[in-house]
């Protein structure tokens, strides 16, 4: 059998666990812009990650309960990272955020969703009620 390309194989993955409350996004973000930084993506790409990965997590817990917790993975490869965020709670509404509409009264919610769009290359949600939600989004290195 032959191995997988080099570029694309999983350069590694990280797991985190943290508790749903507002305390702990710090962690999170420190420990997605440390495993970031193993790649060779700038400086403001790894700001926009973990501003990024900041936006998803305060989702998680607007959405979630304070005894809940939210699982991120973090998968690098030569081509970027794939950044998972789950939780158990129901998420935001998942249809297109309309930059038109983006800060009228009771919409700040979709202006956390645009921000991560606008800073990844690309972004996924899923929401189920007994699985709660995932967001997946990717950051390619660029050049």
């Amino acid at each position: 059998m032959n191995p997988a390309p080099a570029a694309s194989r999983t350069h590694g993955v990280v797991r985190l666990e943290i508790p749903a409350i507002a305390e702990w996004v710090a962690v999170a973000r420190l420990a997605v812009a440390a495993v970031a930084s193993r790649q060779r993506f700038s400086v403001d790409d790894i700001e926009d990650i973990k501003l990024a990965v900041a936006e998803s997590c305060t989702n998680a817990i607007q959405h979630g309960t304070p005894e809940s917790t939210i699982a991120i993975v973090c998968e690098v490869s030569a081509e970027g990272i794939v950044i998972s965020v789950r939780d158990r709670g129901q998420g935001p509404p998942l249809g297109a955020v309309e930059e038109e509409r983006i800060g009228e009264a009771g919409r700040t919610e979709e202006l956390g969703v645009f921000l991560i769009r606008a800073l990844m290359d690309s972004v996924e949600y899923t929401s189920d009620v007994r699985d709660g939600t995932q967001l997946v989004m990717t950051k390619r290195v660029s050049g």
